[in-house]
């Protein structure tokens, strides 16, 4: 019996490590060697519909969607914006603690029938601002166990926008004219 909770213990300590290593993925732009998260949706709609389903979508997504923006041009489709977060860690007692905030500038392109949408120049703001890519490094002789949270914390809060944007920028159902 003993001998089977040991074998299975190791076969699933083995599965949640590869799980773990999976979980860290973060796209790295080849050419600047920088994490840039980009995706291309496919939606129905003209630029200028889109344009306006991306500006409703800031409104509802930014406190402060003017100052946020730094470009919005409806005519070549391109909004640029610059926002920061914060991360976290935890302690041996399980406390949480502001890890940082998070720099960040994002993209919308538009064009007929579909966007891209970016993220880049990720960066920990402090006294000298860290760039994300250098918590890739596990060779870093700096290297800190927080850094994998730090970056999990980054890809989740990109998927939460990107889907928050996914779902603002599809159109309004149209409305069924009540006729009685």
């Amino acid at each position: 019996m003993k001998f089977i909770v040991f074998t299975l213990s190791i076969i699933f300590g083995v599965n949640l490590m590869a799980q773990e290593k999976a979980d860290l993925f973060i796209p790295v732009d080849e050419e600047t060697n920088r994490i840039k998260f980009q995706g291309v949706v496919e939606e129905e709609g003209s630029k200028y519909e889109l344009f306006k389903r991306s500006i409703y979508w800031l409104n509802g997504t930014y406190k402060d969607p003017v100052r946020v923006t730094s470009v919005r041009d409806k005519e070549t489709g391109k909004i640029v914006g610059r926002h920061r977060f914060r991360i976290y860690f935890w302690d041996d007692d399980s406390i949480r603690h502001i890890g940082g905030m998070i720099n960040y500038t994002f993209t919308v392109e538009l064009k007929d029938n579909r966007y891209r949408y970016t993220i880049d120049e990720i960066v920990m703001k402090s006294a000298t601002n860290i760039p994300a890519e250098k918590w890739l490094d596990k060779n870093d002789p700096a290297y800190d166990p927080r850094w994998d949270s730090y970056l999990i914390q980054i890809r989740d809060f990109v998927n939460s926008w990107s889907e928050n944007l996914e779902e603002k920028m599809k159109p309004e159902p149209e409305k069924v004219k009540d006729d009685w």
